[in-house]
């Protein structure tokens, strides 16, 4: 069965910058500001691109992961997920919905398993798939006017990236459902207590302190590092893989019930909704 989506929407000036500094710090710009960097279908392809770039580089042995604008990321591109993923009946819009979250699995995975350790430097709305971008980091430092949510359940879908699964990983099941059932929003300092993030600095200071963090890992011998966070990762993410199968099968067949485009609708209109569980 052929995925049945566009990976480029012709309207969408996404783009991810990459820059090489000569000290081996590869720095990655998140740079739609005009719509807070919302996640789309392009920004995925072009984060795999990114990705795989970085991985045969032998200059580069740390990267940075930023963003421009008011945000590091203000979640799903609302007009994303209807008008991309077709299909003739609810059981093909199912089939295809899931081979389109495994297209965006298969990139996210790349740029998680790169042997290059990743420093997150978030400001501003960190949400969805924003947050859970950041979430596959391997350090993670966020400005003080950083704010956090998985608001997936409030718009009738579950979380599809794997977000809630690094999350259970980093604080534990209880916090992970917490937020992930609720889609509570928390601060930069109670991510910074809960271990999500390992620093929290000013605005000014952010892409400074990361860039410092960077410059000390980069010193280090690069095989080493690559080794010490393969291994951290070989343990920590055991059944990741099967999870991540699961979670977008359930997510898939959300995609065809009443609730999701309900929750869309009214995410988009900044009006209440109450679900009927259909």
């Amino acid at each position: 069965m052929a995925f049945r989506m566009a990976p480029v929407l012709e309207e969408d000036d996404w783009q991810i910058k990459l820059d090489v500094r000569d000290d081996g710090i590869a720095i990655l710009t998140l740079d739609h500001p005009e719509k807070l960097n919302a996640w789309s279908w392009e920004a995925t392809r072009q984060l795999g691109v990114r990705a795989e770039q970085i991985r045969f580089d032998e200059r580069i042995r740390v990267v940075i992961l930023q963003a421009e604008g008011r945000a590091f990321c203000a979640g799903i591109d609302l007009g994303m997920p209807e008008d991309r993923i077709t299909g003739r009946s609810p059981a093909e819009k199912v089939r295809n919905y899931y081979e389109g979250i495994r297209w965006v699995h298969e990139r996210f995975r790349v740029f998680h398993e790169l042997p290059q350790p990743i420093i997150a430097a978030v400001h501003g709305y960190c949400l969805g798939f924003g947050f859970e971008l950041a979430l596959m980091c391997d350090i993670r430092i966020c400005a003080d006017d950083a704010v956090f949510a998985l608001p997936e359940a409030q718009v009738g879908v579950s979380i599809d990236a794997g977000g809630d699964l690094r999350l259970s990983h980093e604080v534990g099941a209880g916090w992970a459902k917490l937020l992930s059932l609720t889609g509570r929003r928390i601060d930069a300092a109670t991510a910074e207590r809960l271990g999500i993030f390992q620093e929290v600095t000013t605005f000014e200071e952010l892409r400074a302190t990361a860039l410092t963090m960077a410059q000390e890992i980069a010193k280090n011998a690069p095989l080493a590092v690559q080794s010490i966070k393969r291994t951290i990762d070989a343990f920590a993410y055991r059944g990741l893989s099967e999870a991540l199968k699961f979670e977008a099968l359930s997510a898939s067949v959300e995609f065809v019930s009443e609730d999701m485009p309900a929750g869309y609708a009214a995410k988009a209109a900044k009006q209440a909704v109450e679900f009927e569980g259909k």
